[in-house]
């Protein structure tokens, strides 16, 4: 199958590019700048030069593909509208030059915000609806395609998608930590978190692409919910700090931008993932990651 991958060279994306390119899928990985295109390269995949504000170079990469697979947003923290017009408009463009030809496409989200109260569900619709929405409501534009033409179909994601060498939330907490003298949580640190290691996560894309229908809802989450206080003691453990809990009022002074999230309750069942793919995640849980060095240059 020919694969186009936005966001080849990230943290998921270049695992998900070598394992498409191991399955034996012909994979082009988009890269916007020389550091991008080797490390696409060095997977063993093509890499197509742009950007997602580019849409010739998405347009070119989509209508050449059996498959996309939308992983990149340009997280742009302190300005989310721009964020959310360009995700609108690459996602547009992709589903128009991929409409015409058939295929699959695998657009990526998160699970924040999806339910309150509980583990969010496949069955769970986004709330995020229309181009002004988050991510410019992309997961519904990508399902409100799906049908015999076209198989659209959404991943999310974990907010800790974890291992050796992550840049994302956990690897903030680390770094708070560090620069505190102390490895802190929320309040009684009893919200949760789902997580995936960033192995089975690259393989749950890879069988998305080959095999989900049309409409398929996919969640990347190995652990349902781990507690932010497991995950602080991990981090203190892992650094030799103390932990202790942080007033919610100081989390933006205590953590920086990432403190909005630790207060956030995002656990997530996969259970209608799993049966419906056969998936199996293999990889260590994050207090293990954690525990064993991922996130303080010492794993081995």
């Amino acid at each position: 199958m020919r694969v186009f991958v936005t966001g080849a060279s990230g943290w998921i994306g270049s695992a998900a590019t070598a394992e498409l390119v191991s399955a034996g899928h012909q994979v082009t990985g988009l890269a916007r700048s020389p550091q991008s295109v080797a490390v696409v390269e060095g997977i063993g995949a093509t890499a197509l030069r742009g950007h997602l504000d580019d849409l010739e170079s998405l347009r070119r990469g989509a209508a050449a593909a059996d498959a996309v697979v939308h992983l990149a947003n340009k997280h742009e923290w302190g300005n989310p509208e721009e964020s959310n017009r360009t995700e609108r408009a690459a996602v547009e463009t992709m589903l128009e030059a991929l409409d015409s030809t058939g295929g699959a496409f695998l657009v990526a989200n998160g699970l924040s915000g999806l339910v309150e109260g509980r583990p969010a569900l496949e069955s769970d619709a986004s709330p995020a609806v229309g181009p002004d929405a988050d991510r410019g409501g992309s997961e519904n534009l990508v399902l409100q395609h799906a049908g015999p033409g076209l198989r659209g179909m959404a991943i999310r994601f974990a907010p800790s998608v974890h291992g050796v060498g992550d840049w994302g939330f956990v690897n903030f907490l680390t770094a708070a930590a560090r620069d505190k003298g102390v490895s802190g949580y929320l309040g009684d640190g009893s919200t949760r978190w789902a997580a995936v290691h960033r192995t089975d996560a690259a393989r749950l894309i890879r069988l998305g692409v080959e095999q989900a229908p049309a409409g398929s809802r996919l969640h990347a989450v190995s652990e349902e919910g781990v507690t932010t206080r497991a995950i602080a003691e991990a981090i203190g453990e892992s650094l030799g700090l103390p932990v202790t809990s942080v007033d919610p009022a100081d989390a933006s002074e205590h953590f920086g931008f990432v403190g909005h999230f630790f207060g956030l309750d995002m656990s997530a069942s996969s259970a209608v993932t799993r049966a419906l793919l056969d998936w199996h995640p293999t990889g260590p849980g994050l207090e293990a990651d954690i525990r064993a060095g991922a996130y303080t240059g010492s794993a081995g």
